[in-house]
This record gives C-alpha cells, sequence and structure tokens, in this order.
C-alpha cells in the first residue's frame, strides 16, 4: 500500500494566499521526511478553494527541494492547457527527477477558466479525448503532427523526448480523474489508472473499479496490464488521540473554507450550480475516510484497499487550516499510521 498527501494549498477565512502555499511547500517536505510515498497537487483558477494555478509548476519546485518522495498533479486541467505544451513540461519533469513524477490530468468544471484562456465550453464539453490522446502521443512518439478538430499542426520532433531517461525509459505516469461511467471507460480504452475523488465511498469506487477493468478487457487490455493498474483513491486524513478530536478538529475549520472556497466558483455560460451543504459534507468526509486514532486511521485505509482493490491513497492532511497541525498531521501518518499497514 503506498499512502501520500493531496495538497490543495487550501486559503482558510482569514489566511492569505502566500500561507497558503506556504503550507503547501511544507507539507509535501514534511511528507517526505515522514516517509510518505507520494505528493499530490491540485490545480484551480480564481477561487480560493485552492491557490495553486499551475500544478505541474509546483510539481517542479517540490521535485528540486525533494530527493525521494513522488510528485503528480491531481490535476492538471486538460481543457484549458495545451496538451503538447503540458506534454513538454511532463517530459522535462520526468527526465530531471529521475522519474518521479506522475501527470494526472481531468476534465476540471464548466466554469470561468474556460472563457478566461479561450477554451471555450467546447474544450470542456467535447474536445477532452482530442486532447488526451494528443498528449499521450507525445509522451509515446518522437515526431507527433496533429489533425483533429481542436489541434492542427503539421509534424514536429518532440523534444525533450521521455524515453531518453535513464532509469525510467516508459515515459511519465499519466492518470485520469474520473467521475463518470465515460470517463471510467476513456481511462480503461488507453489502460490508464484512474484518480478517483473524495466524494465518493468505498463502494462506488469498488463499482468504478471493476467498470474499468470491465472495459479494460473489451479493448484488448491484457491481465497482467489490467491487474497492475495503480488506481489512487482521493481523501481526508486526520489523526488526533481520540476520534472526536479528530473530527472536531475538521468540522471546526472546514466548512468556512468549503463555503467560501466553493461559493467562488463561476460558471462560463450562467448555468445553474448545485451546492452542497459544507458542514454536511465536511461530516460525510469524516465518515468516508480515515479521520480518528491511528489505529482507526490505519483500519480504513485497510478496508478501503480490501473493499476497492485500491493500494494507493492521496489524503487531504490540511483540513485544520493550521500550519503546525498540518505538519504534525503529516508526522504522525508516517510515524503512527504506515507501520501498521506494513
Amino acid at each position: 500500500m503506498r499512502v501520500g498527501t493531496f495538497v490543495l494549498a487550501a486559503q482558510f477565512p482569514g489566511q492569505g494566499q502566500g500561507e497558503a502555499l506556504h503550507r503547501a511547500v511544507r507539507s509535501a517536505e514534511t511528507a517526505e521526511e515522514a516517509g510518505l510515498d507520494s505528493v499530490w497537487l491540485a490545480e484551480h483558477h480564481f477561487v480560493p478553494y485552492g491557490t495553486c494555478p499551475s500544478a505541474v509548476t509546483l510539481a517542479a519546485l517540490l521535485l528540486g527541494r525533494t530527493r525521494r518522495i513522488r510528485v503528480g498533479t491531481a490535476v492538471s486541467v486538460l481543457p484549458t492547457a495545451h496538451p503538447v505544451a503540458l506534454g513538454e513540461q511532463a517530459a522535462l519533469l520526468h527526465l530531471t527527477s529521475g522519474g518521479r513524477f506522475s501527470l494526472g490530468v481531468g476534465r476540471g468544471g464548466p466554469w470561468v477558466d474556460l472563457e478566461v484562456f479561450g477554451s471555450g465550453i467546447e474544450a470542456y464539453e467535447e474536445g477532452f479525448p482530442e486532447s488526451l490522446d494528443l498528449l499521450l502521443r507525445w509522451l509515446r512518439e518522437p515526431r507527433v503532427e496533429a489533425q483533429g478538430e481542436r489541434f492542427a499542426f503539421r509534424e514536429v520532433a518532440v523534444v525533450p523526448r521521455p524515453d531518453e531517461a535513464l532509469d525510467s525509459p516508459d515515459g511519465p505516469e499519466v492518470v485520469v480523474a474520473c467521475t463518470s461511467p465515460n470517463s471510467v471507460r476513456l481511462a480503461a480504452e488507453r489502460g490508464l489508472p484512474m484518480l478517483l475523488g473524495m466524494h465518493s465511498g468505498d463502494e462506488e469506487k469498488a463499482e468504478m473499479v471493476s467498470l474499468w477493468r470491465s472495459h479494460a478487457r473489451a479493448f484488448g487490455r491484457s491481465p497482467e496490464e489490467i491487474h497492475a493498474a495503480a488506481h489512487v483513491s482521493a481523501g481526508v486524513a486526520q489523526i488526533g488521540d481520540r476520534t472526536a478530536q479528530a473530527r472536531e478538529t475538521l468540522l471546526k475549520a472546514m466548512p468556512g473554507w468549503l463555503k467560501q472556497g466553493l461559493d467562488a466558483h463561476v460558471t462560463v455560460d450562467g448555468r445553474t450550480r448545485s451546492m452542497r451543504d459544507p458542514a454536511a459534507y465536511t461530516e460525510l468526509l469524516c465518515g468516508l475516510h480515515p479521520v480518528g486514532t491511528p489505529g482507526q486511521c490505519a483500519d480504513r485505509l485497510a478496508a478501503t484497499s480490501e473493499r476497492t482493490g485500491i493500494t494507493r491513497f492521496a489524503l487531504l492532511v490540511e483540513g485544520s487550516g493550521d500550519l503546525a497541525a498540518t505538519e504534525e498531521n503529516v508526522r504522525r501518518l508516517g510515524a503512527e499510521v504506515l507501520p501498521r499497514l506494513r
């Protein structure tokens, strides 16, 4: 089992954006010190829900500050990025980090980001498969041309080529955020592992893994490839000496952040959004994920892995909103939870 952190650089009420980003960097550095496997970085624009607008840029910084831990994006939003530019950045990080970079990609949402970056709503609603396939070709072929609806250009050389890495010639890992049967099918058809969201419980994640395997078999993926697919489960982790203490930490801090952050999202076309109740959502997350004593957290992770078949976790550790408390949470995850899983 491989346990890592999920970093949003969340801006809690009363905090500055620099404070949120500093906590994000420190939590990642602490994750390496604590012996965790990975750090996954979220990407958001124009909202305090997450103050990192470029997960791949923050990944570059953290890869330079660490020596062992894997760093991934969760996710880089394809509809607001050019897949070739993102592919070049991913190849660069793969080559210069000794193969420690994972590229997570997703559709994002119907936000005003699409207007600001000039992508348009079509990039979100229809363009994700084309962008993903162009990105994958860039990471796997020496020369690439495109004749698609969104991207069309003459053949050019891929520089730098990911397969030039001395220690990891297969190129960077690519993971797809999946929230619907269509996205599960898309990932399975291409043999790509899934990143499953923290709003989903074990039963829903188990169903999505089963659906992925079914589609992968239908598309001719080998049993070995299907068995080896390393899906990632996103969640929340808060460790306390008592269950009530851990839950209280999150219930005090997270609803204010969720309300401020989620309310700031603006749709590109004025469509109505249904918003979760922040307090009820926090309660839901506390029930779904490792929130409690170290023993309870280890049992929760083990149970999720057994029920879903997922062995990789990306856990939000900054739910307290406090730097010192976040660092302590990460250290306890490494010192008191991981040994129970091993």
